[in-house]
């Protein structure tokens, strides 16, 4: 006779939270800093639980000045620290843009390969809850285009603890960016496929590895983050119209696997590619561009993409979720796609 096990279930939140405490507990060289991150526990959950076990030496709540705790966190890593900071809102990057870009990114490279930047930045991403236009941004493109930084994007809770596990143990600065829609927060509204089985031991997941949720034939919708789960709902819809929707979750964007990107299209010979962060110059372009530079005959009709319109974020509920990516945007895509092939 055989007895189920029951697998437990965490949010994302959770998840990030338990693979920070899990490494602090290896490595003494691990520490937190950031706004509310200590006896609150982090705005969005990230860090609940860390400040009672660890204590205000190592999960460290700062003052409202990012350039200042970014930049220490700088110095903390080159001289042999790990430091995990947390900027709220992505969207704050502007204030900090210096230490992130000219300290962060490039001190290893100004140094020959003599100073490593172990960091974590980890930032909340995302709109579809009225926060506006300096609350509710993706700006994935924004770091991934910038050299020296590794960027990782889960989409579900076992996802997040891997990949954290991975960026905290890495010797490279790796920029973490988690969509609030995801975090199990339920005032933020979480996507339920985000919250999934996790297994209690560490683990790593490869920073750079993108995967394949659903098999298709038909056409290759690609994506990170939240976007993921409104392709699986695409992918669901165009099932009852007989098409068979491939999706692939990108999980990073850089390193990128596009070699996995290109293997789906290869087989499909069809590719939507659905992003929160801004339509021009972004990864949906790049995603396509890197299709097409590698084999345009691959394609058997003209490349889609899902995005957010070259606009400030709207404050309304109304306008805001009018220029939002969802599922019925990514049917719209490939229903397009097929008639244009049919003309």
């Amino acid at each position: 006779m055989t007895t189920a096990v029951k697998q437990r279930k965490l949010t994302v939140a959770r998840a990030m939270a338990e693979a920070v405490a899990q490494e602090m507990r290896l490595d003494p060289r691990v520490f937190v800093m950031g706004e509310d991150i200590g006896p609150l526990g982090g705005v969005f959950g990230n860090t609940r639980g860390l400040h009672e076990e660890f204590g205000g030496a190592r999960v460290r709540d700062t003052p409202i000045s990012e350039t200042a705790f970014i930049g220490a966190a700088v110095g903390a890593a080159s001289d042999g620290m790990r430091p995990i900071v947390e900027l709220m809102f992505v969207d704050f990057f502007g204030v900090c843009m210096d230490a992130i870009y000219n300290l962060m990114a490039k001190n290893t490279y100004f140094s020959g390969g003599k100073v490593r930047v172990p960091m974590v930045l980890m930032a909340s991403t995302g709109a579809g809850y009225s926060d506006a236009g300096q609350h509710s941004q993706c700006l994935y493109a924004t770091f991934a285009h910038l050299p020296g930084m590794k960027v990782v994007v889960p989409s579900n809770a076992y996802d997040a603890k891997g990949l954290m596990t991975a960026a905290i143990r890495d010797d490279n600065p790796v920029i973490f960016l988690f969509h609030k829609a995801l975090q199990g927060m339920g005032w933020l509204g979480t996507e339920k496929g985000a919250t999934v089985a996790v297994p209690e031991e560490p683990y790593c997941l490869e920073i750079g590895k993108a995967k394949t949720l659903r098999e298709g034939s038909d056409v290759s919708i690609v994506s990170l983050g939240v976007g993921v789960h409104h392709a699986l709902r695409a992918a669901q819809q165009l099932e009852q119209d007989g098409v068979s929707a491939e999706v692939i979750d990108l999980r990073s964007l850089v390193p990128l696997d596009r070699d996995h990107v290109i293997a789906s299209v290869r087989k499909t010979g069809r590719l939507i590619v659905v992003d929160e962060d801004y339509h021009s110059f972004g990864v949906s372009g790049e995603i396509i561009a890197s299709v097409v530079e590698h084999d345009i005959g691959m394609l058997k009709a003209r490349p889609q993409r899902v995005a957010f319109p070259d606009i400030p974020i709207p404050f309304t509920p109304v306008m805001e979720q009018w220029a939002l990516p969802n599922a019925e945007k990514i049917v719209a895509a490939y229903q397009q796609m097929h008639e244009e092939q049919n003309r």
